[in-house]
């Protein structure tokens, strides 16, 4: 594995981190996923505390399977979590207030079996609250033990800022700010929060860099029964994957081959061709997804003819 220097932190992140986003529901199958990424160098997990489903199974079984089969090696992993989206009922189980955050990090260490979590976001930025309170809540985890790390998630650029400002001035400085990338999102590339966030000090940690998929081999024909289009349709939905959408899909599929490379793994590299990219995030429902993405450390380059070609396609 690849470790990444996380910003202008101390802390280094495998270049490719697990993801327990909608696939830790069932416990053998969290547990024979999180083994193998682990003995993969895999040592950074992502969570959060409506990660399941249903809310919080997410965090229920990682913490289980820190307790049988990974106790030893805490001081080796990094276990990240966020709150910011809707947890619970009621006008205190969602956004941005002291009162969710705080109350949120609690029931997730709880789930866990956790003193702290490494990483604490704000999962998402709340135009209703203070920007101040958010950032408070956030800085009282990081004082109080309970985390490491402070950190924010699909926040807009005016707010990376204000936010990155106020924590390094209360010696709290932000880590990192996640978002999604890949070449169908390139959203925090044009609005500048990449570039915002890394002169703040932050890395980037990239989720969604398979467009949930699309930017893999499974979908350059047929959209196969047991893909997340048929069986949820939640996120990825059959509308996406328009012909001229498709048609990108199998013209990176063939420069891929070119190069000797699956589109999945290309996806990645894409990802990762940034300096400020501390890591991206991989869902998988089997090791040997996690295998094959992991193999991309093995190519942690793209020449300049090659994003001009990748670029061309996206162009049309």
């Amino acid at each position: 594995m690849e470790y990444r220097r996380c910003g202008k932190s101390g802390l280094l992140l495998p270049a490719v981190s697990l993801g327990g986003w909608h696939n830790f529901s069932a416990l053998d199958q969290a547990r024979e996923l999180t083994m193998t990424a682990f003995d993969l160098g895999i040592t950074h997990i992502d969570l959060a505390n409506n990660y399941g489903p249903p809310p919080g199974m997410a965090e229920t079984q990682v913490g289980r399977i820190l307790e049988s089969d990974l106790a030893s090696h805490r001081d080796e992993i990094v276990i990240s979590t966020k709150a910011g989206y809707t947890m619970w009922d009621g006008p205190y189980g969602d956004w941005g207030s002291k009162k969710y955050m705080t109350a949120s990090l609690d029931q997730s260490l709880k789930r866990l079996g956790l003193d702290y979590v490494d990483i604490f976001y704000s999962h998402r930025y709340d135009p209703a609250t203070p920007l101040e309170e958010t950032m408070g809540a956030l800085h009282q985890a990081v004082r109080a033990g309970k985390a490491f790390y402070p950190a924010i998630s699909n926040y807009p650029k005016k707010a990376v800022k204000k936010a990155a400002k106020m924590m390094k001035d209360w010696g709290t400085p932000l880590l990192a700010h996640q978002c999604p990338y890949n070449m169908f999102n390139r959203s925090i590339e044009v609005g500048g929060v990449i570039n915002e966030s890394a002169d703040q000090g932050m890395g980037m940690v990239v989720f969604s860099p398979l467009a949930q998929g699309l930017l893999t081999d499974r979908y350059l024909h047929d959209i196969p029964q047991d893909s997340r289009v048929v069986t949820s349709g939640q996120f990825l939905k059959e509308d996406d994957i328009t012909s001229s959408k498709r048609g990108m899909v199998c013209s990176l599929n063939e420069l891929a081959s070119e190069y000797g490379l699956p589109l999945a793994r290309l996806a990645l590299l894409w990802c990762l061709r940034k300096k400020s990219v501390a890591t991206v995030l991989i869902g998988a429902s089997k090791p040997e997804q996690i295998r094959d993405n992991v193999e991309v450390i093995n190519d942690l380059s793209l020449s300049r003819e090659f994003c001009v070609r990748i670029d061309g396609i996206l162009e049309g």
